[in-house]
């Protein structure tokens, strides 16, 4: 069993990996490149994103880590499994929960049943898997809603019920693929807080993928800029700065600085791209 980081503890917690990507590459069945080679090491109850441009290969990257789908060469290792090293092997971790750019909620069952649905495909006992999306709303500001149904709830909403869906199995390494995207700007602020209270209260290690700048500086530890397709790592930067963190980051000189810097290290990635 993975040992839990409190969030006292999240930064001193930082010794053992979560995942690791060596010499990782992904060719589709269509001849297309599109993720490497890469390496990547992400420790244990860190939270980092990777930023690039749309086809870069970021959900790649992603899917292939979930084990939902396997390198072309190179290994993908998640959790503290140890195994082979043969090309286009993927070391499936425990505890994985995916958060998709879409919700894609079940539309005619409740926003309980929604979230108890991967402890149902487990045969988890009814009771206990009741009471664990009801703890799991709670995390996410949702538990007045148990009852309603996905037609009832706005945008942000129903993406709270996908983290809260995702958080159900109480997963070590929570992976998000642009899962703010589609949201308005008030909405993703304040889901932006609210996703940085629960990595710093459940010590999750959280793998968030984004083509958003700014919301990558705000959000993590580390930022992992990717190359236009086919995707590689161009700069890994590390933010730091005093957690917390607030309002008082998203308007400071530091977060601006940042962001200038992300942008230097994104320019490569559109040069010679249309802008249309």
């Amino acid at each position: 069993m993975v040992e839990r980081k409190p969030s006292s503890t999240v930064e001193a917690g930082l010794t053992a990996l979560a995942v690791s990507l060596r010499g990782v590459t992904k060719t589709y069945d269509n001849g297309v490149m599109a993720l490497g080679p890469i390496n990547l090491a992400i420790r244990k109850g860190e939270f980092i994103s990777l930023l690039g441009p749309s086809g870069c290969g970021k959900s790649t990257a992603l899917r292939l880590i979930a084990g939902l789908g396997a390198p072309s060469s190179g290994i993908v290792r998640v959790s503290r499994h140890e195994g082979g090293s043969q090309a286009g092997h993927v070391e499936q971790g425990h505890g994985i929960g995916f958060v998709f750019q879409e919700p894609t909620l079940m539309p005619w069952t409740s926003v309980r049943d929604n979230v108890r649905l991967p402890l149902r495909l487990a045969h988890v006992p009814k009771a206990e898997a009741l009471a664990r999306a009801d703890a799991a709303l709670g995390r996410v500001g949702l538990a007045d809603f148990a009852e309603a149904f996905p037609r009832e709830l706005s945008g942000g909403m129903k993406m709270r019920v996908s983290l809260a869906r995702a958080l159900v199995t109480d997963p070590d390494i929570l992976l998000m693929d642009e899962p703010f995207a589609a949201l308005d700007e008030i909405t993703r602020f304040r889901l932006n807080n609210d996703l940085l209270a629960l990595w710093r209260s459940l010590g999750k290690t959280v793998v968030f993928v984004t083509h958003s700048v700014f919301e990558s500086v705000y959000l993590s530890q580390r930022v992992v800029v990717m190359s236009a397709r086919p995707g590689r790592i161009q700069a890994d930067i590390r933010i730091e700065t005093v957690e917390p963190r607030g309002e008082e980051f998203r308007t400071s000189a530091a977060y601006s600085d940042y962001c200038r810097r992300l942008s230097a290290a994104l320019a490569p990635s559109y040069a010679g791209q249309s802008t249309l």
